[in-house]
């Protein structure tokens, strides 16, 4: 299991736009993972699960991963979390 941390950084927080992303990402990984942040965990299934986290701007979430690639992937979904997200793309 390879456990980070990770900032939300993006001005808005993680709301619908930023969690369809993370949960692309994560739908696509063969292996577990879980998201923790002050209000809960996800599993990153689910975009309503990840919105129901209420990840503001500068909200501390604890990512740990199991699987293939594990550390790569964390680091991957780490720096998604500290994305300053601009919609559209600039």
């Amino acid at each position: 299991m390879f456990e980070t941390t990770a900032v939300v950084k993006n001005e808005a927080g993680i709301h619908c736009r930023p969690s369809a992303i993370l949960v692309k990402e994560g739908s696509a990984y063969p292996g577990e993972i879980l998201v923790t942040a002050p209000a809960g965990t996800c599993t990153l299934t689910s975009a309503l699960e990840c919105i129901m986290l209420g990840m503001e701007q500068g909200t501390k979430v604890t990512i740990q991963v199991t699987g293939p690639d594990e550390e790569a992937f964390g680091r991957k979904l780490a720096d998604l979390f500290e994305t300053h997200f601009d919609f559209p793309p600039q």
